[in-house]
């Protein structure tokens, strides 16, 4: 079956443009995670092809505002209905020819060319005529915007309800955040401490010509220069390395779980934290990894079977214990709360446009149900790390100043983050600070009757 579909696809090349039209248009108006839908159709391409595709995709959803201003000015009247496909093509085609090294020549006839993939050869001269118009236009457009005050949706290439609650809990770093999303992440590796310490697996690294930028010191993360395949890091399959970014390996050091302790990773999957925490503490009496999505647990059954680790796996919703408890209580709970996942904007650029201003009200309530359930499962004298991949306030500091208030039992600890931190509750890391993700931790030490 393989061999037919490598000579179909030889006779008949697939257009990656077309693909990457239909990808964008499932994401903005079917409302489809980018991360289910890229995968898709990289089935459908050439491994070499496969990051071409995925760049053309982030980056229209990265630009995405700014690149809809260029092609509204260069039409009478937008796309609709079976014709809404091509206007992502024209996303696509603008986009290469901003912010790709493709030549323009190129870029437009590629992108014409998938007018005919895309069954509408008819959509032909109206895609070419907007691509050449807008290559002769680009160069006037730039300079006459570069004088304009842009609204700040279409400066920053975010919604503007996000920008309000950026602006609202970090007036003077709002900017800062902004931009920092619109970058390209960089790729960090977490070495299993039970084959190699981080300094030892650098000099693997080396001896494959892979170089690294840092060695983060608080959680010995490595930081590569440049990203590169998974297939390439020496001992992948072995179990040697995974790929996770320096912010989420913060947890397991914070959570600090020692031998004999029975621990529960409410919302595990993928499983990156919960691999970690057993790589480094693997005398654990015993580790339960829970999330209410069977599909996603799958991975973390993947990565435990490659890194050759052990936990208990249960398809269960945390906000419910007594669907799934056993009764035993637990001496370290990590709780990574379902959230709005804006810390993470730069590796999951759709997030701006799936998640609504009104998701964040119930994702606060949701977090307090589970961390209120979760609580109740911890043994007296035990720690609870409470963590989220989002930046806003709400789901943080407030949600945790809120819980303290509200339960006599617990004790807000202080986090070893190198930086002075005593004025604010919990850790808040933004975009691109370090380097890694945005991503809050707060430390909380159920006390003794």
């Amino acid at each position: 079956m393989t061999t037919q579909l490598s000579q179909t696809n030889k006779s008949k090349p697939i257009n990656i443009r077309a693909l990457a039209a239909k990808c964008c248009y499932s994401v903005i108006d079917q409302g489809r995670s980018l991360g289910d839908e890229l995968p898709r159709q990289q089935d459908k391409v050439t491994a070499k092809d496969k990051g071409l595709l995925q760049e053309i995709c982030y980056g229209v959803l990265r630009y995405l505002p700014e690149l809809e201003h260029d092609v509204r000015g260069l039409m009478q009247k937008p796309l609709t209905g079976k014709q809404r496909v091509f206007h992502f093509l024209l996303l696509v085609g603008v986009y290469q020819i901003k912010y790709m090294r493709i030549p323009d020549h190129a870029a437009v006839s590629e992108t014409v060319a998938a007018t005919g993939t895309l069954k509408n050869r008819h959509m032909k001269s109206l895609v070419n005529g907007v691509l050449r118009n807008f290559v002769r236009a680009s160069e006037k457009t730039i300079a006459d915007n570069s004088q304009k005050a842009l609204p700040d949706a279409l400066q920053y290439n975010h919604p503007g309800w996000f920008i309000k609650k950026v602006q609202q809990g970090y007036p003077e770093q709002w900017q800062q955040i902004l931009n920092a999303n619109q970058q390209k992440p960089p790729m960090w590796l977490r070495a299993n401490q039970q084959h190699h310490s981080s300094a030892n697996y650098q000099a693997l690294l080396a001896a494959a010509d892979i170089s690294i930028n840092s060695i983060e010191p608080l959680s010995q993360a490595i930081e590569l220069e440049r990203p590169c395949d998974v297939t390439k890091l020496p001992g992948f399959e072995q179990g040697w390395i995974s790929v996770q970014d320096g912010a989420a390996q913060q947890a397991a050091r914070l959570l600090d779980c020692q031998n004999g302790d029975v621990v529960l990773d409410c919302c595990a999957a993928p499983g990156g934290k919960t691999c970690h925490i057993l790589e480094q503490t693997p005398n654990i009496a015993s580790m339960t990894a829970i999330d209410i999505e069977a599909s996603r647990l799958v991975r973390v059954e993947e990565n435990l079977t490659r890194l050759g680790l052990t936990a208990t796996v249960i398809t269960a919703d945390a906000a419910n214990a007594k669907t799934w408890w056993q009764g035993q209580l637990f001496d370290r709970i990590l709780l990574d709360a379902p959230c709005s996942g804006t810390g993470v904007i730069r590796r999951h650029p759709d997030i701006k446009w799936l998640r609504k201003a009104s998701d964040i009200d119930a994702l606060v309530i949701l977090q307090q149900k589970i961390l209120k359930e979760t609580w109740s499962l911890l043994k007296p004298g035990g720690t609870l790390l409470y963590a989220t991949c989002s930046i806003l306030p709400q789901e943080n500091s407030e949600q945790i100043k809120h819980f303290i208030e509200n339960n006599a039992d617990a004790t807000l600890l202080s986090i070893d983050c190198a930086e002075e931190n005593s004025d604010t509750i919990g850790w808040q890391l933004l975009p691109g600070e370090k380097n890694m993700d945005g991503f809050y931790y707060a430390k909380l030490l159920k006390t003794k009757a």
